[in-house]
Protein backbone atom coordinates (compact mmCIF):
# COMPACT_ATOMS: atom_id res chain seq x y z
CA UNK A 1 0.00 0.00 0.00
CA UNK A 2 1.31 3.35 -0.83
CA UNK A 3 0.60 5.14 2.02
CA UNK A 4 2.46 2.37 3.67
CA UNK A 5 4.99 2.72 1.69
CA UNK A 6 5.32 6.18 2.54
CA UNK A 7 4.81 6.17 6.34
CA UNK A 8 8.27 3.26 6.44
CA UNK A 9 10.16 5.77 4.24
CA UNK A 10 9.54 8.21 6.48
CA UNK A 11 10.56 6.73 9.43
CA UNK A 12 13.95 5.76 7.80
CA UNK A 13 14.54 8.79 6.69
CA UNK A 14 14.28 9.93 10.08
CA UNK A 15 16.33 7.00 11.67
CA UNK A 16 19.11 7.60 9.19
CA UNK A 17 19.17 11.74 10.29
CA UNK A 18 19.61 10.12 14.20
CA UNK A 19 22.33 8.30 12.81
CA UNK A 20 24.30 11.04 10.82
CA UNK A 21 23.69 12.92 14.55
CA UNK A 22 26.01 10.34 16.44
CA UNK A 23 28.89 12.11 17.55
CA UNK A 24 31.04 8.64 16.54
CA UNK A 25 30.89 8.39 13.09
CA UNK A 26 32.49 5.45 11.43
CA UNK A 27 33.42 5.73 7.41
CA UNK A 28 33.32 2.08 6.22
CA UNK A 29 33.70 1.17 2.54
CA UNK A 30 35.75 -1.63 1.04
CA UNK A 31 39.16 -2.60 1.99
CA UNK A 32 40.87 -3.54 -1.04
CA UNK A 33 42.03 -0.49 -3.36
CA UNK A 34 41.71 -1.38 -7.32
CA UNK A 35 42.44 0.40 -10.34
CA UNK A 36 40.23 1.60 -13.08
CA UNK A 37 41.13 2.32 -16.28
CA UNK A 38 40.03 6.11 -18.02
CA UNK A 39 41.78 6.00 -21.76
CA UNK A 40 45.41 5.66 -20.71
CA UNK A 41 45.52 6.88 -17.28
CA UNK A 42 44.74 4.61 -14.35
CA UNK A 43 42.89 5.62 -11.41
CA UNK A 44 43.77 5.27 -8.15
CA UNK A 45 40.54 4.38 -5.85
CA UNK A 46 41.42 4.89 -2.14
CA UNK A 47 38.79 2.87 0.03
CA UNK A 48 40.20 3.68 3.94
CA UNK A 49 38.12 2.67 6.82
CA UNK A 50 38.20 4.90 9.63
CA UNK A 51 37.09 5.75 12.91
CA UNK A 52 36.80 9.02 14.53
CA UNK A 53 36.66 9.40 18.29
CA UNK A 54 36.59 12.70 21.06
CA UNK A 55 40.87 13.31 20.73
CA UNK A 56 41.73 11.14 17.62
CA UNK A 57 40.96 9.36 14.59
CA UNK A 58 41.98 6.45 12.81
CA UNK A 59 42.05 5.04 9.41
CA UNK A 60 43.23 1.60 8.07
CA UNK A 61 43.85 0.35 4.34
CA UNK A 62 46.01 -2.37 2.91
CA UNK A 63 49.03 -1.12 0.91
CA UNK A 64 50.07 -3.73 -2.13
CA UNK A 65 53.38 -5.76 -2.49
CA UNK A 66 55.60 -4.67 -5.06
CA UNK A 67 57.08 -7.05 -7.83
CA UNK A 68 60.50 -7.49 -9.49
CA UNK A 69 61.10 -9.71 -12.60
CA UNK A 70 63.02 -12.25 -12.54
CA UNK A 71 65.49 -13.60 -15.20
CA UNK A 72 63.69 -16.67 -16.19
CA UNK A 73 60.49 -14.20 -16.88
CA UNK A 74 58.78 -14.37 -13.54
CA UNK A 75 58.24 -12.02 -11.06
CA UNK A 76 58.83 -12.28 -6.82
CA UNK A 77 57.52 -10.03 -3.89
CA UNK A 78 59.82 -7.25 -3.96
CA UNK A 79 58.01 -5.36 -1.09
CA UNK A 80 55.80 -7.30 0.60
CA UNK A 81 52.38 -5.39 1.55
CA UNK A 82 50.99 -4.16 4.62
CA UNK A 83 48.22 -2.66 6.64
CA UNK A 84 48.57 0.96 7.07
CA UNK A 85 47.27 2.55 10.18
CA UNK A 86 46.86 5.96 10.02
CA UNK A 87 46.30 7.83 13.16
CA UNK A 88 45.75 12.18 13.52
CA UNK A 89 44.62 14.06 16.73
CA UNK A 90 41.03 16.34 17.21
CA UNK A 91 42.16 19.89 17.31
CA UNK A 92 37.91 20.86 18.18
CA UNK A 93 34.86 19.54 17.81
CA UNK A 94 34.69 17.05 15.22
CA UNK A 95 37.67 18.79 13.59
CA UNK A 96 40.99 17.27 13.31
CA UNK A 97 44.69 18.04 12.23
CA UNK A 98 45.69 15.86 9.46
CA UNK A 99 49.36 17.39 9.44
CA UNK A 100 50.06 15.50 12.34
CA UNK A 101 49.19 12.59 11.15
CA UNK A 102 51.38 9.31 12.33
CA UNK A 103 51.23 6.12 10.97
CA UNK A 104 52.23 2.72 11.54
CA UNK A 105 52.82 -0.39 9.03
CA UNK A 106 51.31 -3.80 10.02
CA UNK A 107 53.06 -7.02 8.71
CA UNK A 108 51.28 -9.98 7.90
CA UNK A 109 52.10 -11.49 11.10
CA UNK A 110 51.51 -8.33 12.60
CA UNK A 111 47.86 -8.48 11.20
CA UNK A 112 47.65 -12.74 12.26
CA UNK A 113 47.95 -11.04 15.72
CA UNK A 114 45.73 -8.33 15.59
CA UNK A 115 42.52 -10.80 13.95
CA UNK A 116 43.43 -13.54 16.67
CA UNK A 117 42.44 -11.28 19.54
CA UNK A 118 39.42 -12.42 22.01
CA UNK A 119 37.60 -10.29 23.71
CA UNK A 120 39.81 -9.81 26.65
CA UNK A 121 43.20 -10.12 25.00
CA UNK A 122 46.03 -7.67 24.49
CA UNK A 123 49.07 -7.34 21.65
CA UNK A 124 51.76 -4.65 21.35
CA UNK A 125 54.02 -3.86 18.59
CA UNK A 126 57.49 -2.12 18.16
CA UNK A 127 58.86 -0.56 15.58
CA UNK A 128 62.37 1.06 15.12
CA UNK A 129 64.01 1.58 11.75
CA UNK A 130 67.50 2.12 13.31
CA UNK A 131 68.11 -0.27 16.25
CA UNK A 132 71.20 0.88 17.11
CA UNK A 133 70.53 4.56 17.29
CA UNK A 134 67.02 4.41 18.45
CA UNK A 135 65.90 8.14 17.19
CA UNK A 136 62.68 6.98 15.92
CA UNK A 137 60.46 4.72 18.17
CA UNK A 138 56.77 3.59 17.56
CA UNK A 139 54.88 1.67 19.62
CA UNK A 140 51.41 0.23 18.79
CA UNK A 141 48.97 -0.96 21.84
CA UNK A 142 46.12 -2.77 21.71
CA UNK A 143 44.11 -3.30 24.70
CA UNK A 144 40.92 -5.11 25.47
CA UNK A 145 38.17 -2.88 27.48
CA UNK A 146 37.71 -4.39 30.94
CA UNK A 147 33.84 -4.83 30.30
CA UNK A 148 35.14 -6.47 26.94
CA UNK A 149 32.86 -3.93 25.20
CA UNK A 150 35.94 -3.08 22.93
CA UNK A 151 39.28 -2.08 22.53
CA UNK A 152 42.03 0.99 23.28
CA UNK A 153 43.87 1.42 20.25
CA UNK A 154 46.79 3.89 20.67
CA UNK A 155 50.08 4.54 19.20
CA UNK A 156 53.32 6.24 20.72
CA UNK A 157 56.10 7.73 18.57
CA UNK A 158 58.97 9.29 19.73
CA UNK A 159 61.47 11.17 17.51
CA UNK A 160 64.50 12.11 19.60
CA UNK A 161 65.71 13.94 15.92
CA UNK A 162 62.77 16.40 16.18
CA UNK A 163 62.03 16.04 20.28
CA UNK A 164 58.99 14.97 19.29
CA UNK A 165 56.43 12.93 21.72
CA UNK A 166 53.03 12.03 20.18
CA UNK A 167 50.33 9.78 21.51
CA UNK A 168 47.18 8.58 20.30
CA UNK A 169 44.70 6.93 21.75
CA UNK A 170 41.21 5.43 20.27
CA UNK A 171 38.34 3.44 21.94
CA UNK A 172 37.07 1.08 19.42
CA UNK A 173 33.61 -0.62 19.90
CA UNK A 174 33.36 -4.46 19.96
CA UNK A 175 31.04 -3.27 16.45
CA UNK A 176 34.13 -1.30 14.70
CA UNK A 177 36.49 -4.32 15.71
CA UNK A 178 34.77 -6.46 13.93
CA UNK A 179 34.87 -4.85 10.84
CA UNK A 180 38.93 -4.38 11.24
CA UNK A 181 39.31 -7.73 11.93
CA UNK A 182 36.90 -8.94 8.85
CA UNK A 183 38.28 -6.46 6.69
CA UNK A 184 42.50 -7.88 7.65
CA UNK A 185 41.82 -11.43 7.17
CA UNK A 186 40.06 -10.36 3.45
CA UNK A 187 43.47 -8.32 3.24
CA UNK A 188 45.77 -10.44 4.38
CA UNK A 189 46.81 -12.62 1.31
CA UNK A 190 46.49 -9.65 -0.68
CA UNK A 191 49.32 -8.06 0.89
CA UNK A 192 51.06 -11.30 0.61
CA UNK A 193 50.84 -11.36 -3.11
CA UNK A 194 49.51 -14.56 -2.88
CA UNK A 195 45.77 -13.35 -4.88
CA UNK A 196 48.88 -12.95 -7.44
CA UNK A 197 49.93 -16.54 -7.40
CA UNK A 198 46.69 -18.47 -7.11
CA UNK A 199 45.41 -16.35 -9.95
CA UNK A 200 48.35 -16.70 -12.20
CA UNK A 201 47.64 -18.37 -15.64
CA UNK A 202 48.96 -22.60 -16.18
CA UNK A 203 52.60 -22.69 -17.47
CA UNK A 204 53.05 -21.46 -20.97
CA UNK A 205 50.17 -19.00 -21.08
CA UNK A 206 50.82 -15.48 -21.72
CA UNK A 207 51.11 -13.78 -18.54
CA UNK A 208 51.38 -10.55 -17.78
CA UNK A 209 53.11 -8.58 -15.04
CA UNK A 210 51.32 -8.49 -11.56
CA UNK A 211 49.15 -5.74 -10.73
CA UNK A 212 50.27 -3.68 -7.83
CA UNK A 213 48.92 -0.04 -7.01
CA UNK A 214 51.57 2.20 -5.53
CA UNK A 215 50.78 4.01 -2.57
CA UNK A 216 51.24 7.85 -2.52
CA UNK A 217 53.31 6.14 0.71
CA UNK A 218 54.03 2.88 1.02
CA UNK A 219 56.20 3.10 3.92
CA UNK A 220 55.90 4.06 7.36
CA UNK A 221 59.08 5.74 7.28
CA UNK A 222 58.14 7.81 4.45
CA UNK A 223 57.59 10.96 6.39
Amino acid sequence: DPLSRKSLFGEATGDFKLLRGITTRTVMSSAMQSTARDGNSAVKIFAPYSIYKGKAALSAGPCLPTFSKLESGGYRVERRGTIMLTFWPAIGERKYDWGKRQIFALSATEVGSLISLGSKDSCEFFHDPSMLSSQVRKSLSIKAHADGSGYFISLSVVNNILKTNDRFVVPVTTAEFSVMRTAFTFALPHIMGWDQYTNQLPHGANQSSPKAVHELQSSEWDR
